[in-house]
């Protein structure tokens, strides 16, 4: 899931994938702002078949927040 999700990331900001961490800051490290992770969900919602809820969008704050909420799932 990390790797789909970096992919995502690096397409979606212009980001070389290889300076994508599940470590990295969404908005710190990689300078994405609250429509870049709610576009990047939408991707993710429709390629998965799954729902996030709006409440959990403020809780992802690191790449492996997002990718921790995937797997769990």
């Amino acid at each position: 899931m990390f790797e789909k999700v970096k992919e995502l990331l690096a397409k979606q900001l212009k980001k070389d994938p290889s300076a994508i961490a599940m470590t990295s800051s969404i908005k710190g490290d990689l300078g994405a702002d609250s429509v870049d992770i709610l576009q990047l969900l939408m991707t993710l919602e429709e390629e998965q078949g799954i729902v996030i809820p709006d409440e959990r969008l403020a809780k992802f704050v690191t790449v492996g927040d997002i990718v921790n909420y995937l797997e769990s799932l």
